[in-house]
């Protein structure tokens, strides 16, 4: 299996702990990527609603630059994965759309033929490596690890392709294949707050606690999302939602990919566990899961 590897501006910042994982990860179970020459921004989900005439064009030409390598196009970071999918459907499904993408392009000396497939690392992970291969792989399995799936908004809607849009399992299935406790958690594709944290911050903050609250709630030890703007957001503020008169939580929040990683046996300073604000060391060590 080969893939074209789309990191986007997250996972080359404050994303990195989800790259560092996941190319371990893809390592250890054999899948091959080539990242994607020359790649830019894909505008992310705000472009948007500030000039679509623009955004198009801008996550298009990643479209247009992964159909000359003739491979399916891995993009890990949700709103990236949704914008690329919004592109596609948006030409396909307003022709106006479709033909100024396309003279932008030109413009630009390239073209988009057809469609590539975008698929998110968890669809090729649980559909095209298959989770027996990947439980075959788990040398320290997440024994009495209770871990809280938590997926986002973006990642199942609007463009349920592979999972189900209000209560998705995949996360669930792959974490149980290595090992973990998945507790039950109906807050899994509620909204974080996403830049409202920036933008709103009473809102965007609240929005944030709730998740954190609810995954306390039920008995989690931490949160695995997909989402580098969900881990930010979970991870970043818990020490600012004391200040805003919420019952202090203190819950780690990690991808999914770092977890399976450890199960993998992945050192803990490849996966990037280092990184985040709130430790995830303290409890994976508890339960000598974190090799240093």
């Amino acid at each position: 299996m080969k893939y074209t590897y789309y990191p986007g501006c997250s996972l080359a910042g404050l994303g990195k702990a989800c790259e560092e994982s996941l190319l371990e990860v893809l390592r250890v179970l054999d899948v091959a990527t080539e990242e994607l020459p020359d790649w830019n921004c894909c505008g992310a989900t705000a472009y948007m609603a500030v000039d679509e005439s623009k955004a198009f064009p801008l996550a298009a030409r990643n479209l247009a630059l992964a159909e000359k390598r003739g491979l399916e196009l891995m993009a890990p970071c949700s709103a990236c994965y949704l914008v690329l999918s919004k592109t596609q459907a948006y030409m396909r499904e307003y022709p106006e759309v479709g033909k100024t993408v396309r003279n932008a392009l030109a413009a630009g000396g390239l073209t988009l033929q057809g469609e590539v497939t975008v698929r998110h690392p968890l669809d090729i992970l649980v559909n095209d490596v298959g989770l027996e291969a990947i439980k075959s792989k788990a040398r320290k399995p997440l024994k009495g690890l209770k871990v809280a799936p938590y997926y986002g908004c973006q990642l199942v809607r609007p463009y349920s392709r592979f999972d189900h849009q209000v209560y998705p399992v995949t996360m669930d299935n792959l974490l149980k294949a290595v090992g973990a406790d998945v507790v039950h958690y109906p807050v899994k594709t509620k909204c974080c707050g996403g830049s409202l944290t920036g933008t709103l911050p009473e809102v965007g903050v609240r929005l944030s606690y709730n998740i954190l609250r609810e995954a306390k709630r039920q008995g989690a030890d931490l949160i695995a999302t997909v989402c580098p703007l969900c881990v930010f957001n979970l991870d970043s503020y818990q020490d600012k939602m004391k200040g805003e008169g919420f019952a202090p939580i203190r819950m780690p929040v990690v991808y999914f990919t770092q977890l399976v990683g450890l199960a993998f046996g992945v050192p803990a300073r490849d996966l990037g566990l280092r990184r985040h604000m709130v430790s995830p060391l303290p409890v994976l060590e508890q339960r000598q899961l974190a090799v240093a």
